[in-house]
């Protein structure tokens, strides 16, 4: 797979924010059939960091209402990146 289709966005939510400050670690929304390792290599690509752990889990899909009838959005993964230290990753937030 191709670095470029692995990481598909930054993840900002409250628990991602303060993770980055706290433990040096960084949320990303990637590929479903995207592994560790090519996480790993993209992550470390595009920002120029060295990766200490990679996490990753599975997201289900909640149900949400379309059209009058239930409907049910796609699962998706993400990806719990942890740096190495003295590496960080600026996100503009």
């Amino acid at each position: 797979m191709d670095s470029y289709q692995v990481i598909k966005k930054p993840l900002r939510t409250e628990k991602s924010v303060v993770d980055g400050e706290s433990t040096n670690s960084y949320h990303f929304e990637v590929d479903f059939k995207a592994n560790k390792i090519q996480i790993k290599e993209a992550v470390e690509k595009f920002f120029n960091v060295k990766v200490d752990d990679v996490r990753t889990l599975i997201r289900k899909g909640k149900i949400r209402r379309v059209r009058f009838r239930p409907g049910r959005t796609k699962d998706w993964k993400k990806a719990v990146v942890t740096l190495k230290e003295g590496n960080t990753i600026d996100l503009g937030y």
